[in-house]
């Protein structure tokens, strides 16, 4: 296990390092200038502010210390946001873009697991049939869509919840769902599929020839099997309610990491835009490491070397 682990470590640093190369030069090739949108600007004041953040230097210079800095976690000042680091901006957002993106993860993997158990239960019914429908069109909705309806009906027409704004965890409701609704339309995919396969093998049927009710079974039995395509997709489901929450985030008016990350790709911040971009990969990467150990303790079967005992 510890062998695995210090193997995986060396695989993220490496993938870190091509997307830090990556995320620089794709900066550096895009044309114009963070201060370029500054109409009023003097060129005097534009080119002091060039040799301030060190982009009159070679490129091969600027790469250099863009190594060093996000080596220490250091991923600079904002080019925009006056006397404001870009890691300021993550300690004071990424705590709220978590919260949402847990609320919104719970929602997605508990709506996800019932929907799934309940239409594979009553395969080929009524209940199968309306589950099936609730997740296909919680995989086509998108959120940004289904957050604009919700505003709507749930928030401006019945007055049940507030708008917009963050004062609360009333305030996390709506947008959680919003992220949450696609993401458990796959996973109920996922239960509904991998619970079909699971009621059709012997031991299944051993349980119920021995008389254990249809609901023993599944939680004695079949789920943890059957969870086990869901604790693979927990990787990705991490960084997607998170990263995914960007634009719902500016739907709801949340001051999450999300605010800063749109402006900054319109205000053309590359030290926000960059920073932002290697945070999330971080995470990305140790969710997926996360996920892998998770599996293996699951599934005794699963040799965390490579193969199968």
């Amino acid at each position: 296990m510890i062998k695995y682990i210090f193997k995986r470590l060396l695989y993220i640093v490496a993938a870190l390092f091509v997307i830090v190369t990556l995320t620089f030069f794709l900066m550096r090739i895009a044309p114009g200038s963070p201060f370029a949108s500054e109409k009023s600007l003097p060129p005097e004041i534009e080119a002091a502010l060039q040799e301030e953040y060190g982009l009159n230097n070679p490129w091969y210079i600027q790469y250099k210390d863009y190594l060093v800095s996000t080596a220490q976690f250091d991923f600079g000042e904002s080019m925009k946001y006056k006397g404001r680091s870009t890691n300021d901006m993550i300690a004071e957002s990424f705590p709220i873009s978590l919260t949402l993106g847990v609320e919104a993860m719970i929602l997605a993997v508990g709506l996800g697991v019932l929907v799934g158990v309940i239409t594979s239960l009553y395969h080929n019914r009524f209940p199968d049939y309306l589950g099936t429908t609730i997740a296909v069109l919680g995989i086509s909705v998108p959120s940004f869509i289904l957050a604009g309806l919700l505003q709507y009906f749930v928030g401006l027409k019945m007055q049940l919840l507030p708008i917009s704004g963050w004062n609360g965890f009333i305030y996390s409701i709506m947008p959680a769902f919003a992220i949450a609704v696609t993401h458990m339309g796959f996973i109920a995919k996922l239960v509904r599929s991998s619970m079909l396969e699971q009621n059709s093998s012997e031991y299944v049927k051993m349980a119920r020839a021995k008389g254990l009710g249809k609901w023993t079974t599944v939680f004695k039995h079949t789920l943890r099997n059957a969870l086990l395509p869901v604790v693979t997709y927990l990787g990705p489901l991490f960084a997607g309610v998170i990263t995914g929450s960007f634009i719902v985030e500016q739907i709801f008016a949340i001051p999450g990491l999300g605010k800063y990350f749109v402006t900054s790709i319109t205000n053309r911040d590359y030290t926000v835009i960059m920073g932002t971009t290697v945070f999330y990969s971080i995470i990305l990467l140790l969710a997926v490491l996360i996920v892998d150990i998770i599996y293996g303790l699951i599934d005794p079967r699963i040799n965390l070397k490579g193969g199968k005992k």
